[in-house]
């Protein structure tokens, strides 16, 4: 059986900074058809580093790497702690591919916002995605089911 990680507001969870999800039918399609050949297992990074949903939006700063919200603030340890958690189900299952939220700050692999809140996406990974990749978990998008 294999062990899949995924974006819980891919799922349909309410767990997005705004308080609503991502709801993705193909995903959505894909676990209902892979049902008796692989485990699906729901994180969201952002609520497990100790932030709460709702939340103000965050990006990651592509000079230094730190995680500011649109207050100002630095919210890098929820990022990494909520990554390092992440981290830690998709070991105690065995996962070896993960399907993660594009440009988010925690799950983006395919690019993410550059810190400026500006909409302007660069080509880097969230904190959950690069931790995952470096672990030798597989991350994909959404976009790439």
């Amino acid at each position: 059986m294999k062990h899949i990680l995924v974006s819980a507001c891919l799922c349909g969870k309410d767990c997005k900074w705004d308080g609503g999800n991502n709801r993705n039918q193909k995903l959505l399609d894909y676990m209902e058809s892979m049902k008796g050949k692989a485990e699906f297992h729901e994180v969201c990074p952002e609520q497990m580093g100790g932030l709460s949903t709702p939340r103000l939006a965050s990006e990651i700063c592509v000079e230094d790497r730190r995680v500011v919200n649109t207050a100002g603030e630095d919210v890098t340890k929820e990022f990494e702690l909520g990554a390092e958690l992440a981290l830690q189900v998709a070991k105690e299952y065995g996962c070896t591919l993960a399907i993660l939220k594009e440009r988010s700050p925690s799950c983006g692999c395919h690019g993410i916002y550059d810190g400026t809140f500006s909409k302007k996406i660069v080509d880097a990974m969230g904190k959950t995605a690069e931790l995952l990749t470096a672990k030798g978990i597989r991350v994909i998008g959404e976009s790439e089911i």
